[in-house]
């Protein structure tokens, strides 16, 4: 598309589609918790705003890193729908990995060792899933 060759517009163009695939991404994390994000949240609930947080600076790292090796935004929203899915499923691996207690509930009391950790797993791993992207 020639008007995405101007780089003000492209710019425009992969924010835009960048904040549409966080929203919608951040809409299926929180269906997946047994907790309400934005609740906890406005309670002061730091796990959860933690946790969130670290959702969210890894959805927008394997974008970052979709943009920067795609040409294209349908490839990018491609791999980042990919690389988001690949988080998520770093999300239930992380609560099978822990029988000993359940990480939403944990996370929902408060918890902020097991909010840290959450957190952490997120960003980490989309580090990981990034720099696989091609």
């Amino acid at each position: 598309m020639v008007f995405l060759s101007n780089p003000y517009v492209s710019t425009a163009a992969y924010f835009a589609a960048a904040l549409l695939a966080v929203v919608i991404f951040l809409a299926i994390f929180e269906m997946v918790t047994k907790y309400k994000d934005w609740e906890e949240i406005k309670r002061g609930n730091l796990s959860v705003a933690m946790a969130t947080g670290g959702k969210i600076f890894g959805i927008c790292n394997i974008i970052r890193y979709s943009i920067e090796h795609n040409d294209g935004i349908g490839h990018t929203l491609l791999w980042s729908t990919y690389g988001f899915l690949l988080l998520i499923i770093a999300y239930f691996v992380f609560e099978f990995l822990t029988p000993m207690f359940n990480v939403d509930e944990e996370i929902a009391a408060d918890n902020r060792a097991v909010g840290l950790l959450s957190m952490i797993i997120s960003v980490g791993i989309s580090f990981v899933i990034g720099a696989s992207i091609t």
